[in-house]
């Protein structure tokens, strides 16, 4: 009895003590975690502080939630003088929303200050006006940082956002402006400036490449692992490490030709580059391969890459639409133009695909289409001339009590 007595008393010391109850949470799986908030105020505001978040995203990989779908017109992206205006009765930043949060965000008005959408990630937005002014906003903490203007003015030009992983309650994140060259001939060198939320300062540099390479304009890269991935002329893929010592770009050919009627990327559960294309009649998902050291190869050599692609997935929508009818009778879709729309992120499995003004998800593999509803007129788009792009959030708790008292200290 009093031996039992003693091994309660130990064990509620060391759940009070929040390094060795931290030390336990560490080791559970994230579908566990999400449920302990309910433990105690304690507890909740241990499992949502940054700190703790920041040490547990480093050892587990968590999941993600789709809140909806940001649209952006490139009619109105780096509109000349006397070029298409935009009409005020259509919102600069339209969002399709699948969840009360996205209905949230979207009638919030919030979004009306910050210009267009450009990108997101780890639920991080990044909106603006080029070439002039940028927004960094955190939708959780409410967080707004202004970007100062660019030193240098790009005419035609292609982004990047990062958002690292900080301990610390701050927002570190990086902004990259590519210059794109409008010259008929290429060249072997891109501008870039960069902004860092920790020098608080643009800083333009010179990149270098072992052959001539153009950047496609209006375009956002695709980010894994901190490794850049921009859309290049003639069928190209353009890498970029920003934490490489040498200021290169490799460049890597996309598989089979480049004339396809829609072309992304995205990062594989294993965490590689991967692409689809697709025609009015399928789609194929390839699947870059990951060198050992990374892709040190390209950017040491002088010349070209011949990593390797590899074909994980090929679909034919005629056969894909006969084999869920249910679906096909619904939304009409026999007679809609299909597309490849995005991947979602850090999956291989699955693929956004858009069949007129509807948006479905596809399963490769028990070869299921599911009908995504969203909350917009997706009637009204342009999708021509839009980037339709699916915004998601990771699946980790949020408190608003972090967020008060951390705004208490701040006093």
């Amino acid at each position: 009895m009093k031996s039992a007595k003693l091994m309660r008393d130990s064990i509620q010391t060391a759940l009070s003590c929040d390094d060795i109850l931290c030390d336990i949470l560490l080791r559970l799986p994230p579908d566990t975690i999400s449920k302990l908030i309910i433990v105690s105020k304690r507890w909740l505001q241990l499992i949502c502080s940054h700190s703790f978040r920041h040490s547990y995203m480093s050892q587990w990989k968590v999941g993600s939630y789709l809140v909806g779908f940001f649209v952006c017109n490139s009619l109105y992206l780096g509109r000349p003088q006397g070029g298409i205006r935009r009409p005020r009765s259509e919102p600069a930043l339209p969002v399709l929303s699948t969840t009360r949060e996205g209905d949230d965000l979207k009638f919030s008005g919030i979004l009306k200050r910050f210009g267009y959408f450009i990108d997101s990630c780890n639920g991080i937005l990044l909106c603006g006006r080029h070439p002039k002014t940028y927004f960094v906003w955190d939708p959780v903490t409410k967080q707004e940082h202004k970007l100062p203007r660019p030193r240098v003015y790009f005419e035609e030009l292609c982004m990047a956002f990062i958002v690292e992983n900080c301990p610390d309650d701050n927002l570190c994140y990086k902004v990259i402006r590519a210059k794109c060259e409008c010259r008929l001939e290429e060249v072997n060198r891109v501008t870039i400036e960069t902004y860092s939320s920790k020098n608080t300062t643009w800083c333009y540099s010179t990149l270098t490449c072992s052959s001539p390479l153009s950047l496609c304009p209006w375009t956002v890269a695709t980010v894994i692992g901190g490794v850049i991935h921009w859309f290049a002329s003639r069928g190209k893929i353009a890498i970029f490490d920003p934490d490489h010592e040498e200021k290169r770009i490799g460049l890597v050919k996309l598989p089979g030709t480049f004339d396809f009627d829609e072309q992304v990327l995205g990062e594989s559960s294993d965490g590689c580059l991967q692409y689809g294309w697709s025609n009015n009649s399928g789609l194929q998902i390839w699947v870059l391969e990951k060198e050992q050291g990374g892709y040190t190869s390209i950017f040491s050599t002088n010349k070209e890459t011949n990593i390797r692609w590899n074909l994980r997935y090929k679909l034919n929508f005629k056969i894909m639409w006969k084999r869920n009818p249910t679906v096909t009778n619904t939304f009409s879709t026999r007679s809609k133009e299909n597309g490849i729309l995005s991947f979602l992120p850090c999956n291989s499995k699955s693929v956004f695909i858009r069949s007129g003004s509807n948006i479905f998800c596809y399963d490769f593999e028990n070869e299921k289409v599911e009908a995504v509803q969203y909350e917009g007129k997706g009637s009204s788009i342009l999708w021509d001339f839009s980037k339709v792009v699916p915004y998601f959030k990771p699946s980790w708790p949020q408190s608003s009590l972090c967020h008060a008292e951390k705004s208490i200290n701040e006093l």
